[in-house]
């Protein structure tokens, strides 16, 4: 009887526990498990709930002072970039970025949209066909056994994946004042790799594949960590944490304008385009100071700051006005002086030699006082006796 009292009470336990660990929640609805969604959580390693979790909420346009689009371009051959590159085979479970997007892409895991050239949308009606573009850059592939005609998957070996020849990136930057927050916010938008191969007339020639949206490709990003140097080993950053830091170095080789021009476009000069570039970074980075009101303490030692600024001025015009800056030259270098200073220079000279013929002439007469004479016939006398 006692046997009995013990065993009824876990029978009823696991009779009630067990068709809980067979149910799933759905809208606030609980329903029973199905085998669909078994071998969805066996084969998919992201879920929805952590897709959203990675997903950046856009500023409302009510609290929006300011925005800017950037496209930036990535160059790997800097030391800066070369995280995004390497490794280029998979080594210990480290991959590269591309071999990262490309895997989840001809997965069906997540979309990719055409290339524009400065005009991209992000709907569905600018999808592209996954086998159409692997066909365009001839990569090699296979269709994966199972895949249905509405979403179909690709297999490409490691040995066809073309990731040496993806030497840049483009990226689109997002620069968003928050009113609500004060804070300027930059985040990347979409990333699109860009191929280099040799060109049709010789020398190389670049291909922009696709883009990506990157709140799609975070959850992966987030699981892939690297190491910026060799010098530490230890990889303590996530390819998520290198681009929400901004690790990366990256020029502008485009900003969102109403005429779709490239900076190469408006700015022909090497030069001017180095100037533009710099300009358009101080700005975004200075937007937000210049909004700043400084608290009383920042105002006063801006104060003394400048003051102490001006009377350090005011004591370099006062010694260049009395001529103490004036350098003095050998002969050899006044011919490369200026006029006015190669006057005073010789001035100087003139009353140095005047001073040393002086000091000649009193040393001379300094031999023929009467002191000098009787010292001598002092000595004249001893000598004679």
């Amino acid at each position: 009887m006692k046997l009995i009292r013990l065993i009824l009470p876990a029978f009823l336990a696991a009779l009630f526990i067990a068709p809980a660990f067979a149910q799933v929640e759905e809208g606030g609805v609980v329903r029973r498990r199905s085998e669909k969604d078994k071998k969805q959580e066996k084969n998919v390693g992201i879920t929805d709930r952590m897709q959203s979790f990675y997903e950046n909420k856009p500023v409302h346009d009510a609290d929006l002072e300011y925005m800017r689009e950037i496209y930036r371009e990535l160059d790997l051959t800097k030391d800066a970039n070369t995280p995004l590159y390497f490794p280029e085979d998979v080594v210990d479970g480290q991959k590269n970025l591309f071999r990262i997007i490309m895997e989840q892409i001809v997965g069906g895991k997540i979309p990719a949209y055409e290339y524009l050239d400065g005009r991209e949308v992000f709907t569905d009606e600018y999808k592209i066909n996954v086998g159409d573009m692997l066909d365009r850059f001839g990569i090699y592939y296979t269709e994966e056994k199972g895949s249905s005609e509405k979403n179909r998957k690709y297999v490409i070996e490691e040995a066809d994946m073309p990731t040496g020849q993806v030497l840049t990136y483009y990226i689109l930057e997002k620069w968003e004042f928050d009113r609500r927050t004060n804070h300027m916010r930059t985040r990347v938008e979409a990333i699109c790799p860009v191929l280099t191969r040799a060109g049709d007339f010789g020398g190389e020639a670049r291909y922009p594949m696709f883009w990506v949206k990157y709140d799609a490709l975070r959850p992966w990003l987030a699981q892939q960590y690297i190491f910026l140097s060799d010098d530490n080993n230890k990889p303590q950053y996530s390819l998520d944490d290198y681009f929400n830091m901004t690790m990366y170095d990256g020029s502008i080789y485009k900003t969102k304008n109403l005429r779709n021009l490239s900076m190469n476009q408006m700015y022909p000069d090497e030069d001017m385009l180095k100037q533009a570039q710099d300009s358009i970074d101080n700005r975004l980075k200075n937007y937000g100071k210049n909004l700043w009101v400084p608290t009383r303490e920042e105002y006063l030692a801006q104060q003394e700051a400048a003051a102490e600024r001006e009377r350090l001025a005011a004591e370099n015009a006062e010694a260049e006005a009395a001529g103490e800056n004036i350098p003095v030259r050998d002969e050899s270098n006044i011919d490369q002086l200026e006029p006015q200073k190669k006057t005073s220079v010789r001035k100087k000279r003139s009353t140095t030699k005047k001073r040393a013929k002086k000091s000649k002439v009193k040393s001379s007469s300094s031999s023929n006082t009467p002191n000098s004479n009787a010292n001598k016939s002092v000595r004249r006398r001893k000598r004679g006796r």
